[in-house]
């Protein structure tokens, strides 16, 4: 039986690439963003905000500058400390990974299953929200912010603090 890669080395992390990913820590870390953006784009819009209209993120046609934005309170607390997870619980795997023409890198059928299955089990576990004080499931994190970023740009409160994990 050949030894497969450890993983230390299938998820040898340099620096942040995209579009493409060049390697399979980027590729994972891309696909989970690009799962919680829809999240965020969609709690936005319940909430009758513009995901276009962004205020950290360039202003592009196409570009959900706003869902971006509000992304970049839950990159590291849900999406970089699953990825870790999923690596460390040995759950991917080289062989979850292709690696296409070019040098991209990208996740197969296989390799998206175990992500997505992750990715919803984590969405329901619960943490305590520092501003709200009370537990909710981190899958709502993304509606609750969109709803208090909606009620500031509205005067309705002083203030938008963002996600901060305690």
């Amino acid at each position: 039986m050949p030894n497969r890669p450890s993983a230390r080395e299938t998820f040898v992390f340099t620096t942040r690439n995209r579009r493409p990913p060049l390697d399979c820590f980027n590729a994972l870390i891309s696909f989970l963003y690009a799962l919680l953006l829809g999240d965020c784009r969609s709690a936005l819009e319940t909430v009758g905000l513009d995901p276009q209209l962004g205020f950290l993120h360039t202003v592009r046609p196409g570009r959900a500058s706003l869902a971006l934005d509000l992304l970049e309170e839950f990159r590291a607390p849900i999406c970089d400390r699953l990825a870790i997870t999923l690596i460390n619980r040995e759950q991917l795997q080289a062989k979850d990974f292709d690696h296409r023409d070019g040098g991209s890198v990208l996740l197969n059928d296989a390799g998206r299953k175990t992500v997505i299955a992750a990715f919803q089990t984590r969405k329901q576990e619960e943490i305590n929200h520092p501003l709200l004080q009370q537990n909710v499931y981190i899958g709502l994190l993304p509606q609750i912010q969109a709803r208090l970023l909606a009620r500031y740009l509205r005067n309705d409160i002083e203030a938008y603090v963002p996600y901060l994990q305690q």
